[in-house]
């Protein structure tokens, strides 16, 4: 039994620290008689791997008694906004690409994700986010950049 305790502490740590989003608003945008209705969320998470960045992201959310069941399929639209909202530090390496938030959006399929890369170059953070799928993807995205400032105290 500790033997399986030991593998699933190690496979837990083996999986990448992604952030988790807390829902900062909503709006309604289409009334559903059964089930919520059909909403755009603004959701905010800090990067796991830099210090001193939050990142908004707002998105669809299908509403009805499919999205209350969640069962439905949301919108692969989204955009994000990230700031420095502090002093930035690494903890860690950063590879570029590297996923910083994923939510699923459909029951099986589809995933919404937001990577990002470093610009050595212009010492800027670079975010995307873009919704993906097992079997066909879809190319809207959204891209937000913060240029790597002192923070003032």
């Amino acid at each position: 039994m500790n033997l399986f305790k030991g593998l699933f502490a190690a496979a837990l740590l083996a999986l990448p620290a992604l952030a988790s989003a807390e829902v900062v608003g909503e709006v309604s945008t289409v009334f559903k008689v059964l089930g919520p209705n059909d909403k755009i969320v603004v959701e905010a998470f800090d990067d796991p791997k830099v210090e001193g960045v939050t990142c908004y992201l707002s998105r669809a959310k299908t509403g009805g008694v499919k999205g209350g069941l969640g069962l439905a399929e949301d919108r692969a639209e989204a955009s994000i906004a990230c700031r420095q909202v502090g002093p930035i530090n690494f903890k860690g390496d950063l590879k570029d690409g590297d996923e910083v938030f994923k939510e699923r959006t459909s029951l099986v399929f589809k995933t919404m994700q937001v990577v990002r890369f470093f610009d050595k170059k212009r010492n800027t953070l670079v975010y995307l986010v873009y919704s993906d799928r097992v079997i066909e993807g879809s190319p809207q995205n959204a891209v937000t950049a913060i240029p790597i400032l002192p923070w003032a105290k």
